[in-house]
């Protein structure tokens, strides 16, 4: 039987390659093969907004990880096509905010 490498199915774990994550079941933590990229877009409306990408975590851990920045930075924010999206300029604080956790981060 072959390995599953893929899949546009939001539960599958790109980590531990099954549908739903065993990643927890499995006790080990995932690594994280590049850095978390963190950049700032601005947009048609004059506002921008602070985009992290490339987070080596499953979706739930992904909503979890958007409730803490929002949090602790005092903005808004939402989750689109799997990576986080925080209202403002704030590339730094993210950053820091993510090194914080453990995470390896290059600011664009």
């Amino acid at each position: 039987m072959s390995e599953i490498f893929f899949s546009t199915d939001p539960a599958f774990c790109p980590h531990c390659r099954h549908i739903p994550c065993i990643c927890n079941q499995l006790g080990s933590a995932k690594k994280q093969t590049e850095p978390v990229r963190v950049r700032f877009v601005k947009n048609a409306k004059g506002s921008g907004m602070t985009v992290v990408e490339r987070l080596p975590l499953h979706p739930e851990g992904k909503e979890t990880l958007l409730k803490k920045l929002k949090k602790s930075l005092g903005c808004g924010g939402t989750l689109k096509e799997g990576r986080l999206e925080l209202q403002g300029d704030k590339k730094m604080p993210a950053a820091a905010a993510l090194e914080k956790e453990g995470y390896k981060v290059r600011i664009l």
